[in-house]
């Protein structure tokens, strides 16, 4: 089984989310049990609302299970180092020579308008192993982007 790397944070939020949704499992059930009550299922909105929604947070409990159950939880203050992990903060300059920093972190952590960007990403795999002063070139859809690793942070 693959690990799923991921910041103490997010598996925190996760494991939120999963007590939330087990936590809606039994209104399900009744919304369910309310709307069988009503007569006809084949013409019963409310009844087959209720199933599709069973049927949702079944699948986002399986989902999240899978990656509580593979997370592997790194501690960015724990690492060190010259080159670019998953966890590390980097400070990149971009074609203008502006500056821009992104940290590496787990899919369901990722948040581009905090900085925050998954390391399955285009531009955190092209990081990932470089050292300052590398340069680097992304292909995005709005074409080919080039960044000169700055700075790399244990934050």
């Amino acid at each position: 089984m693959e690990k799923v790397p991921m910041l103490a944070e997010g598996y925190e939020r996760l494991t939120a989310d999963l007590k939330a949704f087990r936590a809606e499992r039994p209104k399900i059930v009744d919304a369910i049990e309310e709307a069988r009550a009503h007569g006809d299922l084949s013409e019963n909105a409310e009844y087959h609302a209720a199933k599709e929604r069973q049927g949702q947070v079944e699948a986002q409990i399986a989902d999240i299970e899978s990656k509580v159950s593979r997370a592997q939880i790194i501690d960015p203050a724990s690492l060190s180092g010259d080159r670019i992990v998953f966890g590390a903060t980097v400070t990149l300059l971009d074609e203008n020579d502006k500056p821009v920093k992104y940290q590496i972190v787990g899919e369901t952590e990722a948040d581009a308008k905090r900085g925050r960007i998954s390391y399955n990403s285009p531009l955190a795999k092209a990081l990932i192993g470089k050292h300052v002063d590398d340069e680097i070139e992304v292909s995005v859809p709005s074409g080919d982007k080039f960044y000169l690793v700055q700075k790399i942070e244990f934050i």
